[in-house]
């Protein structure tokens, strides 16, 4: 499957869960994927396993909320390949808890990377993008982000507002043949996820069944989702399939919003 060849994309949180992913998915499909990430030995990791691989990557270690950060990593990439066609905005963290007892450093530290970190990295590439008249950017949010989840204020709200930016962005961008889109996961197989786990006591099978007194139904499908299945989600409104796309939320939960 060669449907990106020549492309090129940038993609943060790129050191495991579904950011790993999608690089690879996009790598696979014949594009020059730069990965990015905070964690610069989980980066190699990745990097030099697609490297491995034969697939064209290059590994830009930085922090999303970081403008020079931003910046150095598209200069890297313009330098390597040219500017960068796609940008995924997978990078995120989770900081659990009820929202009267949150301390401002876990609200600061969730809005900063969740949604300030998708505003910075959008900023650095978009110019080239309008300048071309041709790119996307899709941000992964979380079906969190519009419905509400005990103990996760501050994952949703942070998840909202990358959303709503991405899809402002993408009005603002259209008329340039830019889009932007957002991909909203439910419960996937992530380091995220099973640390959630560990610290709620929670298991699959809870999340397969839902927690009533959480007022938190289950999964339809009866199943977790793979960062795979995500990263399919993402490709797609990446590629020239998507062409008619903007501005869009694919929600991919496994029907735990219930179609909301």
């Amino acid at each position: 499957m060669q449907d990106m060849k020549d492309e090129v994309v940038l993609v943060t949180g790129a050191a495991s869960g579904i950011g790993a992913a999608v690089a690879r998915g996009a790598a696979e499909r014949g594009a020059a994927v730069a990965v990015f990430d905070r964690d610069p030995a989980a980066l190699d990791s990745v990097a030099g396993s697609l490297a491995d691989a034969g697939l064209d990557v290059a590994a830009v270690a930085g922090d999303v909320r970081s403008p020079d950060d931003a910046r150095r990593a598209v200069e890297a990439v313009r330098d390597r390949w040219g500017p960068p066609d796609h940008l995924v905005n997978a990078a995120g963290i989770m900081r659990p808890g009820p929202a009267r007892d949150l301390s401002e450093a876990d609200w600061d530290e969730s809005l900063d990377v969740n949604a300030k970190g998708v505003f910075v990295m959008s900023r650095a590439v978009v110019g080239d993008m309008v300048a071309r008249s041709r790119g996307s950017i899709v941000t992964v949010a979380s079906n969190a982000a519009g419905t509400a989840r005990a103990g996760m204020a501050a994952y949703a709200a942070s998840k909202a507002a990358a959303e709503m930016f991405t899809k402002c962005l993408g009005l603002e961008v259209a008329g340039h043949g830019v889009r932007c889109n957002v991909v909203a996961p439910g419960s996937t197989d992530t380091p995220m996820l099973r640390a959630l786990w560990r610290a709620s006591g929670a298991d699959p099978r809870g999340t397969l069944d839902g927690t009533p007194e959480a007022y938190r139904v289950g999964i339809p499908l009866r199943r977790i989702a793979s960062p795979d299945d995500i990263a399919d989600s993402v490709l797609f409104l990446l590629s020239d399939r998507a062409a008619h796309i903007t501005m869009h939320t694919l929600t991919v939960d496994g029907g735990a919003t219930l179609g909301t």
